[in-house]
């Protein structure tokens, strides 16, 4: 049986969005999903420079779980690129200022909701209620 996910920190308010190729409308397109988690730790790693443990603190995660997901969200953005696919940004395991399902690959499995509170992550008392 697979651990249950752990809610990442994220930055402000997630918004739920669209990204797709020009010229091609959105009814004609796969769409691959891409997660909040997911786009937090493309900002912090790779927009922001930052070291994977430095995002995993910021997340509230563990180094080899920020390198998961980043190498999950690497794969997805190049497919959708390569392939001319629609980039749905939604859901994911998250925390700090809305809260979606966890939906899609990688942690689609648990079916777990975060719940929206700011600040730091639940503790493990708080996720077992």
């Amino acid at each position: 049986m697979p651990r249950p996910c752990k809610l990442r920190r994220i930055a402000g308010v997630g918004e739920d969005r669209f990204l797709k190729p020009p010229g091609i409308p959105l009814r004609m397109l796969e769409i691959v999903t891409l997660g909040h988690d997911e786009l937090e730790a493309l900002r912090l790693a790779d927009f922001e420079g930052l070291y994977q443990a430095d995002v995993a603190e910021r997340m509230g995660v563990s180094r080899q779980t920020v390198g998961n997901i980043l190498k999950e969200a690497h794969r997805k953005i190049a497919e959708a690129l390569l392939q001319e696919k629609a980039i749905r940004v939604e859901g994911g395991p998250v925390t700090g200022g809305f809260g979606h399902g966890c939906p899609g690959r990688g942690h689609g499995r648990c079916g777990r909701w975060a719940e929206a509170e700011p600040g730091p992550p639940p503790t493990n008392e708080q996720e077992a209620e």
